[in-house]
């Protein structure tokens, strides 16, 4: 089976994206499996720090190496954005694919600083592990939100030289800007994406980019970011909200029922119901 770098490579030739989707529950990983087998593309599992604690370093590894040695199937596991080299190199050294070390909030000088130290580090351990880093603030929080964060605005995208800069001196595999994308969902509507400063910051860098905070953002925005230059896409949110809809609907239409396998059950066919869209719209498939 093709390595997750190999496949990322594939999806920029193609003018596709990989869809990452974070899990909090093994319902949860079941509903993506389960949804991207069902089309037949490769998927990355995302945990974040929280997530992570919540499901287990360990256990998650051995889960997904369960799907993927089981049915030889393209599955991959993320540790999403995590804040310190240390967490960074837990997640390597346990067995990760890929890692995000999201130092945006520190100075620009110890962002570089701690990404190169990750990246060093990821290449020093004898497998191909893919380090990304984020550049540009887009807010931190897979919620529900009022309002767009402080602190996101178009004056505050990523710029193409600014981001060469930081390829160059951190040797990232993998660069997620800002863009215009925001984590969570904004109740009032997220704002646009700006797809001509997605080419310009992969023209300038020459590497695959990410677009973090999905959740929430219109099709033709995901289409458009997608032939500048987007390669993944971070989902979590959204399914978050399907999940957190599907359980409570199955609650108050069986209030007797006290197995959770049962009532769970419609919850993670709610996921599965948005990994699918989700999918076939970064595939270009109807």
């Amino acid at each position: 089976m093709k390595s997750l770098r190999e496949y990322v490579l594939d999806a920029d030739k193609r003018g596709v994206a990989i869809g990452h989707f974070n899990i909090s529950s093994l319902d949860a990983l079941w509903a993506i499996y389960n949804a991207a087998k069902r089309l037949n593309l490769p998927v990355i599992i995302g945990l974040s720090e929280g997530e992570e604690d919540f499901v287990g370093r360990e256990q998650a590894v051995a889960l997904i190496r369960t799907f993927r040695e089981k049915d030889n199937y393209p599955i991959f596991l993320n540790a999403d954005h995590h804040y310190s080299f240390e967490r960074v190199k837990d997640a390597i050294d346990t067995g990760f694919d890929a890692v995000i070390i999201d130092a945006v909030e520190l100075p620009l000088e110890e962002n570089i600083a701690v990404t190169k130290k990750c990246v060093d580090y990821a290449r020093k351990i004898g497998r191909d592990v893919l380090v990304e880093a984020e550049l540009g603030f887009i807010g931190k929080s897979s919620k529900i939100l009022d309002e767009i964060p402080k602190g996101v605005s178009a004056e505050t995208m990523t710029t193409p030289e600014d981001a060469k800069s930081f390829v160059d001196a951190t040797g990232v595999d993998m660069l997620a800007p800002s863009v215009g994308n925001i984590h969570g969902i904004v109740k009032t509507g997220n704002p646009r994406l700006h797809p001509e400063r997605v080419k310009e910051i992969r023209d300038a860098t020459g590497v695959p980019l990410v677009l973090h905070g999905g959740s929430g953002t219109i099709n033709d925005d995901f289409v458009e970011c997608i032939k500048a230059g987007i390669d993944i896409v971070h989902i979590n949110t959204e399914i978050r909200v399907a999940y957190r809809d599907g359980l409570k609907k199955s609650l108050q239409d069986n209030p007797d029922e006290v197995a959770p396998y049962k009532f769970l059950k419609p919850a993670g066919l709610a996921v599965q119901a948005v990994v699918e869209e989700r999918l076939k719209l970064f595939n270009h498939l109807s």
